[in-house]
């Protein structure tokens, strides 16, 4: 593939997160800071789709399912928080976003997880 536009820079608001489909590959946006990223639309841990779960607070993305956060200038995982996140290249070029698209990327996911996947943290029982 070739380098694709996704979308304008103002169509994903700053701190906000953007779904697209981009010739059938699912891409979700990340605009923290005025920066932007483009990553697989489920968070690393258990499948969760971020664009539901995910909030981005400046640089820091979390998803709310059991609160793994990233650093979306560094790539950084949290502490607790134990898989990088996957992200397809991205350049911003003249108010215009544009990834490159190989291949989808996706996440291999433990079958064997601690959780379960209709837990979340803020669940009580």
């Amino acid at each position: 593939m070739t380098w694709k536009r996704i979308c304008a820079t103002g169509d994903v608001a700053e701190n906000s997160l953007k779904l697209f489909d981009v010739d059938g590959v699912p891409i979700l946006v990340v605009n923290h800071g005025g920066d932007f990223r483009a990553i697989p639309p489920l968070c690393p841990h258990m499948e969760e789709p971020l664009e539901q779960s995910g909030i981005c607070d400046g640089r820091v993305l979390t998803c709310t399912k059991h609160l793994w956060q990233w650093d979306l200038a560094t790539n950084e995982p949290g502490a607790e928080t134990g898989k990088p996140l996957l992200m397809y290249d991205l350049e911003v070029e003249g108010g215009d976003i544009k990834v490159f698209v190989e291949r989808e990327l996706e996440y291999e996911f433990d079958d064997d997880d601690d959780y379960d996947d209709d837990d979340s943290f803020w669940d009580d029982d």
